[in-house]
């Protein structure tokens, strides 16, 4: 019976050190987080690069960037903005602007949607803006 009792007393005390181990290597599970993801923010002026006129009437323009984003990404973010520089005549030129907001994408996308804006709105460039952010889909309770 005392031969029992200590393989009983070593197989209790075996499982306890390994219960142990595991707590120390496993650290306790946290709460779920909202995914990182990042944003990207695209800037398309909407003058010709070279006669600095529109391209489009700014509904047009609008229609337009909105068929790129939808061929692209499914879907659309969009707000209109007004931007203005100063040349190297020191003449300010100023255009409407198409400030666009995607997530859940990656760069090489956003480039590839950027190189047919290029195209369609005879622009030298696209401004491009790389946000690390927090999503979450929230639904209430």
């Amino acid at each position: 019976m005392q031969k029992k009792l200590t393989i009983i007393t070593l197989i209790i005390a075996l499982a306890a050190i390994c219960l142990s181990v595991v707590c120390l290597v496993k650290p306790p599970r946290q709460p779920e987080q909202p995914a990182k993801d990042i944003q990207y923010v695209m800037y398309l002026g909407t003058n010709d690069k070279d006669t600095n006129a529109p391209v489009y009437p700014e509904a047009e323009a609008i229609e337009k960037a909105k068929e790129i984003l939808v061929k692209h990404f499914g879907g659309y973010t969009i707000q209109t903005a007004h931007g203005g520089w100063v040349g190297d005549n020191d003449t300010l030129y100023q255009e409407f602007t198409i400030v666009m907001y995607l997530s859940d994408t990656d760069l090489d996308a956003v480039h590839a949607a950027a190189d047919e804006m290029v195209d369609t709105f005879h622009q030298s460039s696209v401004l491009i803006q790389e946000n690390e952010t927090k999503t979450e889909f929230y639904s209430g309770k």
